[in-house]
């Protein structure tokens, strides 16, 4: 089950956060924006071969993600544009990471050497990534909720990233097949994010098929 289904649960905690940074003279949209800005660095640092720093922006990503609505909703000010903006730059966040530990992969100190080119497995994990999203956001724009659901959310991913690239910090070789941990992390998005999008799919047409 994705994580994602955990996010209406954990309102008590968000909520006094949301009322502190409420306090400050910054609008959600602005951390919508600076959470963009955590992942770009992100991106950078994977790609430089830095995947600590790397971690430590994906959880400042991460974090910032999830303030910005709560501090939307907690200030009334909620919107389908600051909702339309988050789900836009959640994509390029994706992007950023992946794309960044792909030119790790191919032009890092422990290139991977797997059979299969690296460009293949990057170009199947962001495809993985992308479909599982849309296939989310999709149900909304035929009238249904949200489907969060499927074996691989947004939250599990970053989650899955932080133990993965933690695993390359502490060992940065090659561990089966010719790929680091992170390029095992790649080809992880690849399969689970193209299952999910499936199940989405098909759930998604499970619940049209009852309206009609």
């Amino acid at each position: 089950m994705s994580l994602e289904s955990l996010r209406p649960k954990i309102q008590w905690f968000l909520t006094p956060i949301a009322k502190a940074f409420s306090k400050l003279p910054i609008s959600p949209n602005v951390w919508t924006v600076i959470s963009l800005i955590c992942a770009f660095a992100a991106g950078v640092f994977f790609a430089l071969g830095y995947p600590l720093l790397g971690v430590l922006f994906v959880v400042l990503n991460a974090c910032l993600d999830v303030l910005d609505g709560a501090l939307a909703r907690y200030m009334g000010i909620a919107s389908p544009i600051g909702d339309y903006l988050d789900h836009v730059f959640d994509r390029y966040a994706d992007m950023f990471i992946v794309i960044g530990i792909l030119i790790y992969g191919i032009y890092g100190s422990t290139a991977w050497a797997c059979p299969v080119p690296a460009w293949v497995i990057g170009v199947f994990a962001i495809t993985g990534v992308l479909l599982s999203s849309y296939m989310g956001t999709q149900a909304q724009a035929v009238g249904m909720k949200r489907n969060y659901g499927g074996i691989l959310g947004r939250a599990d991913r970053l989650i899955l990233l932080v133990i993965f690239g933690v695993a390359e910090f502490i060992y940065p070789s090659q561990i089966l097949f010719g790929l680091t941990f992170l390029g095992w992390l790649l080809v992880v998005y690849g399969l689970l994010g193209h299952i999910t999008a499936i199940q989405r799919f098909a759930m998604g047409i499970v619940e049209l098929s009852k309206k009609n």
